[in-house]
C-alpha cells in the first residue's frame, strides 16, 4: 500500500505541537486518497516521543537514528530524510509549515528532483490526486496548485490549517532505521533568546486580541482584564504593535502569528484580511466592534454590536459570576 510519510518535529524529544497538526492532515489525505500513513521522528537515541507519537492512527512511527541527529542541522536532517524516504517510497511527504521544515525541506526535495509546494492552507482530492490551495499576496489571493511528475510529493501545510487535538487516536508500532550522515558542514550555536522570553502564541488556548478600537495604549487594561479572567493571552493586530503599545511578538496576522486557539476574542478588530489570515481557524471567534458592517462579522460565531468599553466589562463581571 502507497504511503504518506509525516515529519515529526521536536527538540530533546520535545514535540512541537505543529506536527500534531500535520498528522491530521495527513491523515485526512490519506483517507481521501486510499494510503497509509506513518509518522518519521528523526533522532539520536530511542527518543520517547516515538511512544507518544505511537498513540495515534498510523501504520508506524521511524525513528530514523544517528548520533548526528542529536540537534537540528540541515545537512543531517536531509541525509536521514532521503534515505528514509529511498527506503519508504511514499506517495507524499507531509510537514508543518515551521522555520525548521522551510530550511530543509526543500533541500529534500532538489535531491529527488522535486518541488516543494509550500504553506498550504487546505487541499481537494480530485481524480486520485490532490489540488492545494495557497495564499499569495498577503492573502488577498488563493492559488490552487496541482503536482505533475512522479512522485514523492513535498507538501507543507500552514500552521492552524489543521487542528492538532483533531489527529485521530490508535496504537502504531514503533520502527528503527540506523541512518548514515555524511559531512555536517555547520556547528549549531545556542538557540538565540531575548532578554525576555517572546509569547509563543500558538500554544494559547483562548486569545484576546484587540485592535485600533482600543483608541490608546491607556485603555489596554481593559482588554487585560478579560484576559486575566479568561486566563487568556493578549494579542493585537499590526497598528497595535506599530504604535509600540504592545511588542511585536503579540501581533496577529500575514507579517506576524498564525494562530488557532479554541477561543479568539477579537476586541476593536475590524477585520482586515492580513489579520484574517493569521486567526480564521480558531476554533471559537468572538467579535465586539460598533461597526456592524465590519468585515471581522463575517467569521465571527458570535457578535456584539456596540463599544467594548461597555461591552467588555459586562462579560468581565458574567465570567467571574459563572465562576463563583
Amino acid at each position: 500500500m502507497s504511503q504518506i510519510l509525516v515529519f515529526i518535529e521536536h527538540k530533546d524529544c520535545v514535540l512541537n505541537k505543529t506536527s500534531l497538526e500535520a498528522i491530521t492532515a495527513a491523515q485526512a489525505i490519506g483517507k481521501d486518497l486510499g494510503l497509509s500513513v506513518s509518522a518519521v521522528l528523526p533522532c539520536d537515541k530511542d527518543c520517547s516521543l516515538a511512544q507518544e507519537i505511537a498513540g495515534y492512527a498510523l501504520d508506524k512511527v521511524i525513528v530514523a537514528k544517528n548520533d548526528k541527529l542529536s540537534i537540528y542541522t540541515p545537512d543531517a536532517y536531509a541525509d536521514a530524510w532521503e534515505q528514509v524516504i529511498k527506503a519508504i517510497n511514499p506517495q507524499y511527504v507531509i510537514m508543518s509549515h515551521t522555520y525548521q521544515v522551510r530550511d530543509f525541506a526543500p533541500k529534500v526535495a532538489t535531491r529527488f528532483g522535486r518541488e516543494m509546494v509550500g504553506d498550504c492552507i487546505r487541499y481537494v482530492a480530485e481524480g486520485g490526486k490532490l489540488k492545494l490551495t495557497r495564499r499569495i499576496f498577503l492573502g488577498k489571493l488563493d492559488a490552487d496548485v496541482t503536482i505533475g511528475g512522479d512522485a514523492p510529493y513535498f507538501v507543507t501545510f500552514q500552521s492552524g490549517s489543521f487542528r492538532g487535538d483533531a489527529a485521530e487516536k490508535g496504537n502504531a508500532s514503533v520502527e528503527t532505521i540506523e541512518v548514515n550522515v555524511g559531512n555536517v558542514r555547520m556547528t549549531p550555536e545556542a538557540p538565540f533568546q531575548e532578554a525576555k522570553a517572546s509569547v509563543d502564541l500558538t500554544k494559547s488556548e483562548v486569545i484576546v486580541a484587540i485592535g485600533r478600537g482600543i483608541k490608546s495604549q491607556e485603555n489596554i487594561a481593559v482588554a487585560q482584564q478579560l484576559a486575566d479572567v479568561l486566563g487568556a493571552d493578549l494579542a493585537a493586530s499590526r497598528p497595535i504593535c506599530d504604535s509600540e503599545w504592545l511588542p511585536i511578538d503579540r501581533q496577529i496576522g500575514s507579517s506576524g502569528q498564525t494562530v488557532a486557539p479554541k477561543v479568539y476574542i477579537a476586541l476593536g478588530i475590524s477585520g482586515a484580511i492580513q489579520h484574517i489570515v493569521g486567526m480564521k481557524n480558531s476554533t471559537t471567534i468572538v467579535a465586539v466592534n460598533k461597526d456592524a458592517e465590519a468585515p471581522i462579522f463575517d467569521i465571527a460565531d458570535y457578535g456584539i454590536v456596540g463599544d467594548l468599553f461597555e461591552a467588555v466589562p459586562v462579560m468581565v463581571e458574567e465570567i467571574k459570576k459563572a465562576k463563583a
